[in-house]
């Protein structure tokens, strides 16, 4: 053996190695001996461990009686794709919602139950899917959409009518080329002029079937039942012929003209955008913005003051500005004819300082308030609409200054030409400082227009644009909501309706895009024309279905002349073609069978936020073209924001993805998502950051069934929704309660059990005639509110059912029914049959708003005798009031029983809540008694005490007891010995005497007040005294209690 020492290798000598081996045979000795005491000790836990694992089960067979369990039957077996869904032959013990919902989908899909009839005689109810857009996923405010009228359509489909939802999808122009256009430079450094126009489009397309399939797939896994046989998209062939059609109509009626007018412009996009496409934000001082395009931030928030000089030496005349770049043309100065200070100067002219123009002073009580500023205005007749239309009435100059991607154009003159605009502002102040003009800048209120695509300062510019003459058609949508014809609900949104469409402007349907519907419109160049640009000449438009009737019509129009022909390059507005849904979806302009039973459609349930831009479009359009209103009732829903009642937006990081509340999803996850977005670096590490704070653990689990019954519950906030994933996740663990509920019954119920085909309610006893009663009000309210559109108080009647009494009180109270006695066979085959009903009843009552797990617990049901139940849940029938179930005198009897229940157990100490402790029930009067004797056997169950026993008013108060008033008639007494807390008892009869004093202190002023007497009916006077009398009783009960309590301590 060799010793390496220094980097030298040395021979061992003998003694050495000697002593070093037997070192080693020690040490491996010592190793060996450890490694064996470990296992050892290993064998010897898992022994342990399988013997009390052996004892635990054996003492669980034992008490339960049952065999071993095989962990496979528990387990769903594979579903072939389409087929109705295999079930384990045992209910899994804990809810699993990716394991609940799967496969049920695509077997309703496969048996056709979406589809509706267009030649049925069943009464039609429909309902088109705003359609979303093209260029990515949906979110969480579509997840609303969904949830709400999935439920509205299988409610009405299960209750007998022809139900139909269509699908669809728009193509989104402005939003869909705005996400390719970033792609494309960020992937390629492309832009689209790089690729011109068709290469442009084929991406976008490519772009539409990735991220359309994407939307498809959600759709389904939030449980929608669309007709996928009738699902459209805005730009296929049969509504992109409706769209031209509409066009063309409207234009032969005079409604759509061309014109040159102010627009909303988009210098990054070099387009028009519609009002929507605007976001507004409030300035109250002066404040240094980013803009697109700008390497320094630009200054927003204050008016800027200069003089323009007179001419003839009358000395100059000062005006404001928050766009000084405009300045560069202004055409006219504007004061009020009354105002004094300005009187010698009207009909005068004041020169521009850059170009020499001179700016006739005119006189307009319409647009200057004299008390603001100087109160004299500057008129930029192409850059402001109240300016332009101020320069129609005195028929100015209109002077356009800018490009389309906003840089100062040869009419700002050579000084500024080329300059971009904001750079252009600092210039001009520059130069009107230099010849001693500027008079200062002050900081002002302004309401800040940005694009909400691009963020860029949206423009007001005139383009000449095509327009819809919207003011007849307004008259008629106004009317319809007036008259009835169609319904708004919240109600309250029917006041923003008739504001808007009493203001309305004529519509600006013309979009500098390449990705859109094609203007049906061709322009005629003549060989001897002057201007040969497009446009150049109003008259020489041809509208037309395609060029070939365009030639035709140009041939007719223009005999024997030589021209060019050349289709108008701009799409129409996105919200043009969405305008025509309820229409085109179902065939128009054809006469479809669609058309002729579906239509008009029965509600339009959307967001709030597009009640004008899209909801009024299409009621004036489909009165138009339809010849009636396109929907009887529009939904608004409110919409959803975060925890934090902030706007949902990517940038922030808390939008959210439906899938991934179904799913679940990690931080780290979300955060990957994000990167494969289309945000910038710096919003890229803000959304993360956002996400951090809000999802620090991630997203749990939830299931569609929760989220979908969380975000119709949501509906009960009037506007805006706090969206709280806490809140899923708890209708998540409220499934779990279904879960078990069920699965209590069927072990109760029994594999022999049979369903009867009727009940004798007469014989039952009152506990079952109880739980049918509060069914049959659950299902009225239900079904009231869902008429009504108000789903929250529907989701609200049917969680209170099946938690706080079927589950809570029903459940409970009939498990000693099913103990091995004899005596209780008659009562434990009522409740057999209750429960069965129960369930059967309210899983369909449940399903429109949870559908996959109602259909797994449903078709685990027994199935009655000789009866001919569907085949699947969402078929069967909805649930509707059984008058003979109805028993208001069972229902009053147990919410006293209730309450007492409720007392004893306020009674019970918080050390230890689970011990039994023998109650006393203190009845004054014989019908008091009566109800309570008929029903110890449940207020012992579900009050969990030892014994109970019925005392009257002759009885001595039971010894060391905490009490608690029910009321008047009834008084309840737990049983505490040595735990009884005088203090915390003492205290617990002051304040319920306090409570009582403040009714009757109450109800005594009002009964006392003026007018009481001669106002009030005799029947509410005598409801009042009743109700005085009853809590002057309560009184003198709790005094009681309490020389009791004194006299036993």
């Amino acid at each position: 053996m060799m010793l390496c020492v220094g980097g030298l290798v040395q021979p061992l000598d003998e003694k050495e190695l000697e002593r070093k081996l037997k070192k080693d045979q020690k040490a491996r000795e010592k190793e060996e001996k450890r490694l064996k005491a470990k296992q050892k000790e290993a064998i010897r836990l898992q022994a342990q461990a399988a013997s009390d694992e052996t004892k635990k089960s054996d003492k669980k067979q034992k008490k339960k009686g049952t065999p071993d369990e095989n962990p496979e039957d528990f387990v769903d077996p594979d579903t072939p794709a389409g087929q109705k869904k295999l079930l384990a032959s045992q209910m899994a013990k804990q809810y699993n919602p990716a394991a609940v919902e799967k496969s049920w989908y695509s077997w309703w899909e496969s048996s056709q139950y979406f589809v509706a009839d267009a030649t049925s005689s069943k009464p039609p109810f429909v309902i088109i899917l705003p359609p979303p857009n093209v260029t990515g996923v949906l979110h969480i405010g579509h997840a609303i959409t969904v949830a709400i009228e999935d439920a509205m359509i299988r409610w009405r489909r299960m209750s007998g009518y022809n139900a139909l939802w269509v699908p669809g999808m728009d193509h989104a122009g402005i939003a869909t080329q705005v996400v390719v256009e970033k792609r494309l430079m960020r992937d390629r450094n492309l832009s689209r002029h790089d690729l011109g126009r068709d290469k442009f489009l084929l991406e976008v397309l490519q772009w539409k079937d990735q991220h359309g399939g994407t939307i498809l797939k959600q759709l389904r896994t939030l449980g929608a039942s669309l007709d996928w046989s009738r699902e459209c998209f805005t730009m296929d062939e049969k509504r992109s012929k409706a769209v031209t059609e509409a066009f063309i109509r409207l234009h032969k009626e005079g409604l759509i003209y061309r014109d040159n007018r102010i627009v909303n412009w988009d210098c990054s996009l070099r387009t028009a955008i519609s009002d929507i496409e605007v976001d507004y934000c409030e300035l109250t001082e002066e404040t240094l913005l980013e803009v697109p395009g700008c390497s320094t931030l630009v200054q927003f928030g204050v008016i800027i003051n200069f003089a323009y000089p007179l001419e003839e030496g009358l000395g100059e005349i000062i005006v404001a500005t928050t766009r000084i770049e405009t300045m560069l043309g202004d055409t006219a100065i504007a004061v009020h004819p009354q105002d004094e200070r300005y009187k010698r100067l009207h009909g005068k002219h004041a020169l521009h300082p850059f170009n020499g123009r001179k700016l006739k002073i005119i006189c307009d009580s319409k647009l200057v308030d004299p008390s603001f500023g100087t109160g004299a205005v500057k008129i930029t007749p192409a850059h402001d609409l109240d300016d332009f239309n101020t320069g129609k009435r005195h028929k100015l100059e209109f002077i356009n200054i800018f490009t389309d991607d906003g840089n100062i154009n040869e009419n700002g003159g050579p000084q500024f030409e080329g300059m971009p605009r904001f750079t252009a502002r600092a210039a001009i102040i520059d130069a009107l400082k230099a010849k001693g003009l500027y008079r200062g800048t002050e900081n002002n209120k302004m309401r800040l227009g940005r694009c909400s695509r691009t963020k860029d300062i949206v423009e007001p510019m005139m383009k000449p644009q095509w327009f819809v003459d919207c003011s007849t058609m307004a008259k008629a949508a106004l009317d319809a909501v007036k008259t009835k014809r169609i319904e708004i609900i919240p109600i309250q949104y029917e006041q923003d309706w008739y504001r808007w469409l009493e203001n309305i402007r004529d519509w600006c349907i013309s979009r500098q895009l390449w990705w859109g519907h094609r203007i049906p419109a061709w322009y005629v160049t003549l060989e001897d024309d002057e201007e040969k640009d497009i446009g150049s000449y109003i008259d020489h438009w041809i509208i037309a279905r395609n060029e070939s009737d365009a030639i035709l019509e140009a041939k007719q129009r223009y005999p024997g002349k030589n021209y060019k022909l050349d289709q108008d390059p701009d799409v129409l507005d996105t919200w043009f073609s969405s305008g025509l849904f309820p229409l085109s979806v179902l065939g128009w302009p054809d006469s479809t069978a669609d058309l002729s039973s579906f239509y008009p459609t029965s509600v339009l349930e959307t967001g709030l936020d597009i009640l004008f831009f899209w909801v009024a479009r299409m009621v004036m359009m489909g009165m138009l073209l339809g010849g009636d209103v396109p929907f009887q009732k529009v939904y608004l829903h409110p919409i959803i924001r975060d925890p934090h009642g902030r706007k949902m937006a990517k940038c922030l990081g808390n939008v959210i993805d439906p899938i991934d509340v179904i799913n679940g999803i990690s931080l780290e996850d979300l955060g990957k998502k994000l990167e494969h977005g289309n945000l910038d670096p710096s919003e890229l590490e803000k959304a993360k950051e956002g996400q951090k704070k809000d999802f620090p653990n991630g997203i749990p689990e939830c299931g569609t069934d929760a989220l979908r019954f969380a975000l119709i519950s949501y509906t009960s906030q009037s506007d805006k929704i706090n969206l709280d994933i806490k809140r899923v996740h708890g209708y998540r663990q409220w499934c779990n309660k279904l879960w078990n509920a069920v699965r209590f019954a069927m072990n109760k119920l029994g594999d022999q059990y049979t369903p009867p085909a009727a009940i004798a309610l007469c014989s039952m006893p009152p506990l079952c005639k109880w739980i049918l009663s509060a069914l049959n009000k659950a299902v009225g309210k239900t079904v009231s509110s869902m008429e009504a559109c108000k789903f929250s108080e529907a989701t609200s009647s049917m969680y209170s059912w099946w938690q706080y009494q079927l589950c809570d009180v029903f459940i409970e109270a009939v498990k000693p029914y099913f103990n091995q006695s004899q005596e209780l066979e008659s009562e434990r085959g009522a409740c057999r049959d209750t429960l069965w009903i129960c369930l059967d009843t309210g899983l369909r009552l449940l399903h429109p708003f949870m559908p996959y797990i109602t259909e797994e617990l449903w078709q685990r049901l027994p199935q009655p005798k000789e009866a001919c139940r569907k085949d699947s849940i969402m078929i069967s029938e909805y649930p509707s009031v059984v008058q003979e179930w109805t028993n208001d005198q069972v229902e009053n009897e147990m919410e006293t029983v209730l309450d007492s229940v409720n007392k004893l157990r306020s009674l019970r100490p918080h050390t230890d809540i689970h011990e039994r402790r023998p109650a006393f029930m203190l009845c004054r009067g014989v019908d008091i008694a009566a109800i309570i004797q008929c029903y110890q056997a449940q207020i012992s169950t579900l009050a969990s005490v030892s014994s109970l026993k019925i005392l009257t008013e002759d009885d001595p108060t039971p010894p060391n007891c905490a009490t608690n008033i029910v009321n008047k008639d009834l008084s309840v007494y737990l049983q505490l010995r040595g735990a009884l807390n005088t203090e915390a008892e003492r205290e617990k009869l002051r304040k319920k005497r306090d409570e009582i004093q403040k009714q009757h202190d109450t109800l005594s002023q009002k009964m006392n007040a003026s007018g009481y007497r001669e106002k009030a009916p005799q029947s509410k006077q005598d409801e009042d005294m009743k109700k005085i009398a009853a809590l002057l009783e309560e009184l003198e009960i709790i005094r009681e209690a309490e020389s009791e309590l004194e006299s036993n301590n």
